[in-house]
Formats: structure tokens, C-alpha cells, sequence
């Protein structure tokens, strides 16, 4: 059996972010991918600045991605009521083709180890993790989680959350068109979910929107559902009139539920999306996959250097956790009542408009200050 002191699990944003950060301290770094980089994936592609400070602290050379800058949001109800505001932090545009792509090159050159196999079991017992893949069993005193929203590694593991329903599905293509703001983000309702769009760094448009599979299953393909659900929404009707979709085929998701998840399940400590899976209306995610991996790094290595217990890190961990993202999660969720009942929405809409100053007090119930 092969043995390994720090294994993560999953080569996402909060995996290789943590597998640099551990490793830029001395440790010996084990990340399993089951996936090759560099690849798209279904996301929405907006970094909130709060984690530019975290970046530039691990030497991670993110500005020669030369990402957009997004200064504004655009928001639209289905009926197309619209309000434009400025951020009060503001965001980058940045595709996770070319995202992970570079954390993955930097955690090598940091000198962590990556291993292109699908782990399929987790296994705690006594003071040490077995971890199983098909190629064999590995041995390891840590394990960290970021193997993304919903994973049959969470079934094995006995989640709670996987037993509940995940309405949810998500598609994803990017598109050229010409017209759209490089410093724009838009948000827009549609009848059973919600739609984003930004430039990223390549000048293509990522769309990118969530939807209730009860109001997508009936129109059998995103294609479909595109035409008769989406373009109801004026803006998303013009926006898709003038664009050209750049993949051949959408990229999309389904089975996602935002039900609560543990930050630490029978001691694996999990990030990002495997932590939990925040609404997209925070259009934050991407930031709290990050700064998750800075929480569970900075808690597993004051563990090693002060000797203290695995349940004293895991307790740590997880109130930091809770205390650092519970609000967001939190506002996100009423956000999303609101949003996905129409007549609120219009009601919410019309609150806005006369007062505009409130909706980037709502932004900053959903982003955090810059991660230091």
C-alpha cells in the first residue's frame, strides 16, 4: 500500500487551491483527479475580488489569465423589469477551463503530486484513511473532499443530503456576441429558474443558467428549453437572437440539491462544493470554494505544528466554516424564494427600482471582504 501524509480528493478550484496552499508550507501534497486538465465545466464563472489578495499571498499568477473586469450588475425579472447597479466589490470574468488550468500548473510546479485516477472509497479507521482506487489502495494520515456537488462518494460515505431530493439541473455554453458589456454581469429570472451571464477571459460570453427539473423535463434538450422558456425573458430573447453559441453541444449538470451538508464527515474535511453547494444567486460560489480550501489549510497545519487532537482541528474547521459562510448561505436561500415566485419577483423589482441603493446592500450579504 502506498503511503501519503495529505490526500485531497478532487482537483476542482478547492482542491488544488488547498494543495497549494499545504504545499507552499512543507507538506507532501496527493491530489487524485479522475478527469484530465484543462476542461470545461458547468459553472458560472464569476470570482468575486475577495480572493485576489489570497492569490497573490500563494504567488498564484492569475492576472496573466488577463480575465474581465466586472464592475455592474444587470438584473431582469421574467416579465423584463430591469435594474442596473454598481458592485460594491466588483468580480472577474474567468472560464474554469482556464482557471483550473493554471492552479493546476501551479500546484505542480509547487511540487504536489497529481494522480489521474477516480477514487472510490474513503475509509477511516483507527488514525489513518485507506483510500481505494482502481489502480489499488493508498494510505494517508489527512484526507481533504473537494470532489464537487454531488458524487457517489458521498453516497459511500452516507451524506444526508444525498438521500434528498436535487430538483435542480444546469446548463451551460459560451457564445460570441459583440454588443455585451466586458464589465457586466447579468442575472435574469425566467419561469422556474435563473440565468447568468459575463464575458470571460477569452472575450466569449459563459451563459450559464439553473433551472427546476420540473420545468425542464417536459422540453426534452437545452436547445428546447431555450426557445420556449428562456427567450420569454426579453433580455435573454435579445441576447440569444444576436449570439452564436460557441460548443457544439451545452455542457450541463442535473440531480443538484442545496440541502445543508457537514463540513466534516467521519474526519474527511470537505471544501467547496462537497461543503456545501451555495446558490448561484450569491454568484459566489467560485470565491467560497477558495476560501474554504484557506479555512481547512490553515486549520489542518495549525494541527500538525501545535500537536492538538483531530477532533479539536475538525471542531475548528467547522465553526470557522459556519462562521464565515453561513450568512451568505442564509441570504441566498431567501433570495431564491423571492426570486423563483414571480409575483415577488416583480414586487422585489419594483421595491428596487424606486430604491436602487438597496440591491448592492443585498450583494453584500452575499460576498465577503478580500480573504488575507
Amino acid at each position: 500500500m502506498k503511503q501519503h501524509e495529505v490526500v485531497i480528493v478532487g482537483g476542482g478550484l478547492a482542491g488544488l487551491t488547498a494543495a497549494i496552499h499545504l504545499a507552499q508550507k512543507g507538506q507532501k501534497i496527493t491530489l487524485f483527479e479522475k478527469d484530465a486538465f484543462p476542461r470545461h465545466k458547468v459553472c458560472g464563472e464569476y470570482l468575486s475580488l475577495e480572493v485576489k489578495p489570497y492569490f497573490d499571498a500563494l504567488k498564484i499568477p492569475f492576472d496573466d489569465l488577463e480575465p474581465a473586469r466586472i464592475t455592474k450588475l444587470h438584473y431582469s425579472t421574467p416579465s423584463g423589469r430591469t435594474v442596473q447597479v454598481k458592485l460594491p466589490l466588483g468580480a472577474f470574468g474567468v472560464s474554469r477551463y482556464a482557471l483550473d488550468h493554471l492552479l493546476y500548473k501551479t500546484a505542480l510546479d509547487n511540487g504536489v503530486k497529481v494522480i489521474q485516477e477516480k477514487v472510490l472509497k474513503m475509509t477511516f479507521s483507527g488514525s489513518e484513511f485507506v483510500v481505494s482506487t482502481a489502480q489499488g489502495d493508498h494510505s494517508a494520515a489527512y484526507v481533504l473532499g473537494s470532489f464537487g456537488k454531488r458524487s457517489l462518494l458521498d453516497k459511500k460515505l452516507d451524506r444526508k443530503f444525498f438521500r434528498e431530493p436535487a430538483p435542480w439541473v444546469a446548463v451551460k455554453n459560451h457564445y460570441l456576441e459583440q454588443d455585451f458589456p466586458n464589465d457586466l454581469v447579468g442575472l435574469h429570472n425566467f419561469d422556474g429558474g435563473y440565468c447568468g451571464l459575463s464575458r470571460t477571459e477569452t472575450g466569449e460570453i459563459n451563459l450559464c443558467y439553473l433551472a427546476t427539473y420540473r420545468s425542464f423535463k417536459d422540453h426534452k434538450s437545452p436547445e428546447r428549453f431555450n426557445e420556449n422558456v428562456l427567450r420569454k425573458n426579453p433580455f435573454l430573447d435579445r441576447f440569444l437572437s444576436r449570439a452564436t453559441p460557441v460548443f457544439e453541444q451545452p455542457l450541463s449538470i442535473a440531480q443538484i440539491s442545496y440541502e445543508k451538508k457537514e463540513a466534516v464527515k467521519d474526519h474527511v474535511l470537505m471544501l467547496g462544493d462537497a461543503a456545501g453547494l451555495i446558490h448561484p444567486l450569491c454568484g459566489n460560489g467560485m470565491a467560497i470554494a477558495i476560501h474554504s480550501a484557506k479555512i481547512a489549510s490553515e486549520e489542518l497545519l495549525t494541527h500538525l505544528e501545535r500537536k492538538t487532537s483531530r477532533q479539536e482541528m475538525e471542531a475548528a474547521y467547522k465553526k470557522r466554516w459556519e462562521r464565515s459562510f453561513s450568512r451568505r448561505f442564509n441570504a441566498a436561500g431567501w433570495l431564491q424564494k423571492i426570486l423563483l415566485q414571480p409575483q415577488l419577483a416583480e414586487i422585489s423589482q419594483g421595491l428596487i427600482s424606486r430604491m436602487p441603493f438597496v440591491l448592492p446592500q443585498i450583494i453584500k450579504q452575499t460576498h465577503g471582504s478580500p480573504i488575507i
